[in-house]
C-alpha cells in the first residue's frame, strides 16, 4: 500500500511531455531478482494460466478473461467469472503487461506475481476459498509435481502459492508484441506508417495524449491519472464512468477517487470495448471521449480518424502461442 501511495503522490496531472520520445517496444521484459525467467518456469506458468481447475467450478482460467489467442482480454464490457458472475470492470490486456509498473485498473498489485494471486481467490472471478485450497488441489494432480520440480528444484516442497504465482508471472513476461508499424517507423523505416498514421501520431502529441500515454508501452511512467479530468454530466449519464472510484476502492482515501492506472495503448485496436468499465464499444468514440474528458478538446471527425489510424499502427506481432497439455487425473475428477 505504501508503494501505491508513493505513486499517487508522484503523479503530475499536467505533464511536461510535450513531445513523444520515439521508443520501440523492447523484445524482452526484465524479471525480478527472485524470479528469473527459465524455460521450465514459463512452461509451468503456461499450464497454470490455462488450467480452469484453478477455479472453484473448474470452468474459469486466467485465459478465460485474458485470451492470448486474441488481444489478451475477452472483448466483454465486464468479464465473466465462476457461475456466470460478472464484475464491474473490463479485463485489461495481458499482452505487454510486463511493462506495467502496477497491475489492475486500481493498481493494487505492484508486480505480475502479486497480480497472479488475486483473481484465483476472488469470489466473482475464479472463486477458490483460499490459496491453501488451490495448493491442495494441485498436489492431487500428479503431473504437476514433476512440472513444479523441474521449475523450482526438488530440495523442498515446490507446489506452493509463491511458486505458482512466480510461474504464471514468468509466462506472462513472454507475452510481448514488438515490431508494430510504429516500432518499425521509429527504428528508421519511414514507409512503415502511412501518411494518415503519421498525422495521427503528430495530432496525439499536439493534443497532449502522450503526457500520460508515454514510453515504449504508451502506458506512462507507472503512475495513476484521474479520470475523468473534466466531468461531463451528459457523458456520465451515458457511460457511468464515476461509479467506480478507482484507487480509492483500495486505499479508502477520498483523495484517490477516480484515480486509475494509465493503460497501455499497445494493441488497443484489438481490445474493445474501452475504459475501465467497458462502456464504450468503438475506438473512435473512445478517442473523442478521451479528448473531451481528459483534455477538454472537441475533436473533428478527421482528427479522430487520424488518431485511430495511428493507434492501429501500435498493433504488434504476436508471438506464436501453443496450448499446453495439462496434467490429467486418470480415472477420477479433480475434486
Amino acid at each position: 500500500m505504501f508503494k501505491i501511495r508513493m505513486l499517487v503522490t508522484a503523479i503530475a496531472l499536467t505533464g511536461s511531455l510535450s513531445v513523444m520520445a520515439a521508443e520501440a517496444l523492447p523484445t524482452t521484459a526484465p524479471a525480478p531478482a527472485d524470479n528469473p525467467t527459465t524455460a521450465e518456469k514459463v512452461e509451468l506458468g503456461k499450464m497454470l494460466y490455462h488450467d480452469p481447475r484453478l477455479s472453484s467450478t473448474g470452468t474459469v482460467s486466467c485465459a478465460s478473461c485474458h485470451n492470448t489467442m486474441l488481444g489478451g482480454e475477452d472483448n466483454r464490457p465486464n468479464s465473466m467469472g465462476v457461475n456466470g458472475q460478472t464484475g464491474g470492470r473490463s479485463a485489461p490486456t495481458v499482452w505487454n503487461a510486463a511493462f506495467n509498473k502496477v497491475q489492475f485498473w486500481d493498481g493494487r498489485a505492484d508486480s505480475l506475481e502479486a497480480q497472479a494471486a488475486g483473481p484465483v481467490t476472488n469470489p466473482i472471478e475464479m472463486g477458490m476459498k483460499s490459496w491453501d485450497d488451490v495448493v491442495a488441489r494441485l498436489k492431487t494432480i500428479k503431473g504437476y509435481r514433476k512440472a513444479f520440480d523441474l521449475a523450482f528444484g526438488q530440495d523442498n516442497e515446490t507446489i506452493t502459492k509463491e511458486n505458482a504465482t512466480k510461474a504464471i508471472a514468468a509466462y506472462e513476461r513472454t507475452l510481448i508484441t514488438p515490431n508494430s508499424a510504429y516500432d518499425k517507423y521509429v527504428k528508421g523505416d519511414t514507409d512503415a506508417m502511412n501518411a494518415q498514421q503519421v498525422r495521427g501520431m503528430k495530432k496525439a502529441v499536439e493534443l497532449g495524449c502522450t503526457n500520460c500515454h508515454s514510453g515504449p508501452a504508451f502506458n506512462g511512467p507507472g503512475v495513476f491519472q484521474k479520470f475523468p479530468m473534466h466531468p461531463n454530466g451528459y457523458f456520465e449519464a451515458q457511460y457511468h464512468f464515476k461509479k467506480d472510484k478507482g484507487l480509492a476502492e483500495v486505499t479508502k482515501n477520498a483523495g484517490d477517487e477516480h484515480m486509475f492506472k494509465v493503460p497501455t495503448l499497445r494493441n488497443i485496436a484489438l481490445t474493445a470495448p474501452y475504459f475501465h468499465n467497458g462502456s464504450v464499444p468503438t475506438l473512435d468514440k473512445a478517442v473523442k471521449l478521451m479528448a473531451k474528458l481528459q483534455l477538454d478538446k472537441d475533436l473533428s471527425d478527421e482528427d479522430t480518424a487520424d488518431i485511430v489510424a495511428f493507434l492501429n499502427a501500435l498493433t504488434g506481432e504476436f508471438p506464436k502461442q501453443t496450448m499446453p497439455t495439462l496434467p490429467g487425473t486418470p480415472g477420477s475428477s479433480f475434486n
